[in-house]
């Protein structure tokens, strides 16, 4: 008989990728605001309800939800929703367990390298860094001290945090959003091109998640992030050539971002090294190292 896993966060690329990668070996399971198929089951943030027969015989968690960072101007509210849309919806799957007296193996949450704050530095962060002092490393932490809670409090035998960098897929997200300008010959660099875009691939990333799932030895926090570094010109760069386009254009400057951006703009013109040391030394491998392997697979390859 099929494990039962459950994935938060059902609309996402992350989300339905990663499902893909399971629905072979174990029986899937979504939480989601809108229930439309028959393994999906409802969850309201803000009535702190989730359908009950959603956790019956749930072996394992996967928390994946969350409001994205850079698709809106970071006012007040945006920011209240970046948070508890990672925060509060991991407490209600806590809270919830505890009430009807249910208890998990695995308890998989989503984090992300904003952990470490936006510095700009030649530092190698790893998983043993300092959080940073920004927005986003407060949001990243308060979301990992949920996850802690769900061992802490013995709802979970063990529980795992997956940071995750830039995430790169063929449809949606950064690359899409990075390709399109640079398509119409208006792709440059951002601020002075030379901070850091720590990024993996969408497919290595769901392996990530099915091996510390699969692994039951395996606990703790990882960073999920590709093994090379590379800064946004660079980057750029790459696309263009993989597209077959010319970077003309100077690059954008700093004050620009911060004024079609705000606040928001911290996370385009700033950017760490992270190492993804702890997860290959536990023994995970990556099918796209490089940045050109996974462009070719990508931009390359037909869907």
């Amino acid at each position: 008989m099929k494990k039962i896993i459950l994935i938060t966060g059902a609309n996402g690329m992350l989300a339905k990728d990663l499902a893909n990668q399971l629905e072979e070996e174990y029986t899937i399971r979504f939480l989601t605001r809108k229930v439309s198929k028959d393994n999906e089951f409802l969850w309201d943030l803000k009535n702190n309800y989730i359908d009950p027969k959603a956790l019956i015989g749930v072996h394992n968690i996967i928390h994946l939800a969350g409001s994205s960072v850079a698709e809106k101007r970071w006012t007040e509210k945006r920011k209240h929703d970046i948070l508890s849309s990672r925060v509060a919806s991991a407490q209600l799957i806590l809270d919830t367990l505890k009430k009807n007296q249910l208890t998990i193996n695995a308890f998989i949450s989503a984090s992300a390298i904003g952990y470490y704050g936006t510095n700009n530095t030649d530092t190698i962060f790893n998983e043993e860094s300092p959080k940073g002092i920004d927005f986003l490393s407060n949001v990243c932490d308060k979301w990992e001290q949920v996850a802690h809670a769900f061992q802490s409090k013995q709802i979970a035998k063990r529980i795992a945090i997956v940071r995750i960098g830039i995430i790169l897929a063929k449809d949606g997200g950064a690359l899409q959003k990075i390709t399109k300008p640079i398509s119409f010959g208006f792709g440059s660099g951002i601020g002075t091109g030379k901070q850091y875009m720590p990024w993996i691939h969408i497919q290595d990333l769901s392996g990530i998640f099915k091996y510390i799932l699969s692994n039951e030895q395996v606990n703790g926090i990882f960073n999920a992030v590709s093994p090379e570094d590379i800064t946004n010109i660079e980057f750029t760069k790459k696309i263009a050539k993989f597209i077959k386009r010319r970077i003309i254009l100077p690059n954008i400057p700093k004050f620009m971002i911060q004024v079609l951006f705000g606040e928001m703009g911290t996370i385009l013109l700033n950017g760490n090294r992270i190492s993804s040391k702890k997860i290959t030394d536990i023994g995970f491998k990556f099918n796209f190292k490089s940045l050109d392997d996974a462009l070719k697979n990508l931009l390359l390859t037909k869907i």
